[in-house]
């Protein structure tokens, strides 16, 4: 335990407190000895650097249980099912940095639902690099976090619907059709009428 604290820059009374509050796992026991090891210490080093962005200790131990009772990366990505999505992998202070003041226990918990995110170890995965760049960017230009997780549920509801919609067209009109060589045609229907309906919706609100 003085070993780790050493490491982490932090008193041996402090990382009791922190054990007790159930901020980092317990130790690895043999006999009367008590084993800590590399995830401990970046645990300590993710709650350091999240109380220096502001986070209070409550609110660092309800992400930490959010985090734990989250879905794994292998549940989440598929575990080898095809995707164009490339996942990415944060420390909680680089999502943090992502979200600044967004990432509460309530929406870690909703994108875990969504299977935005998961755990591996101390890293953090989101599924897709370009879901991370753009839930960010509608962040940084006002949009809480809440609402676009929100429209990200509903638009996957679609997005499900139409998955399906093209699935059974090719399935009932083309010859032993490989689905993974036709979906971007699939992809650019949705693409053109989704510009389409953008373009009418904002004639229609720009209309006096």
């Amino acid at each position: 335990m003085e070993e780790l604290a050493r490491k982490a820059g932090i008193t041996v009374r402090t990382l009791r407190f922190y054990r007790e509050r159930g901020l980092i796992p317990p130790p690895r026991r043999q006999g009367r000895i008590a084993w800590y090891d590399e995830h401990h210490l970046a645990r300590l080093r993710t709650i350091a650097a999240l109380l220096e962005r502001g986070h209070t200790l409550n609110g660092i131990a309800d992400l930490a249980a959010a985090f734990e009772s989250g879905r794994d990366v292998g549940e989440v990505l598929g575990l080898g099912e095809p995707t164009e999505e490339t996942p990415v992998r944060l420390t909680p202070e680089a999502l943090a940095d992502h979200f600044e003041g967004e990432v509460t226990p309530e929406n870690l918990a909703l994108a875990l639902d969504l299977g935005y995110l998961a755990t591996d170890g101390d890293e953090i995965v989101h599924i897709s690099r370009r879901l991370l760049d753009v839930s960010a960017a509608l962040v940084r230009e006002g949009v809480p976090l809440a609402a676009v997780l929100a429209a990200g549920r509903e638009v996957r509801a679609h997005a499900e619907a139409l998955a399906e919609l093209f699935t059974e067209m090719l399935r009932t009109h083309t010859a032993e059709a490989d689905a993974t060589r036709l979906r971007p045609l699939a992809k650019s229907v949705v693409d053109a009428e989704l510009s389409l309906a953008l373009d009418r919706r904002l004639r229609r609100d720009a209309s006096p």
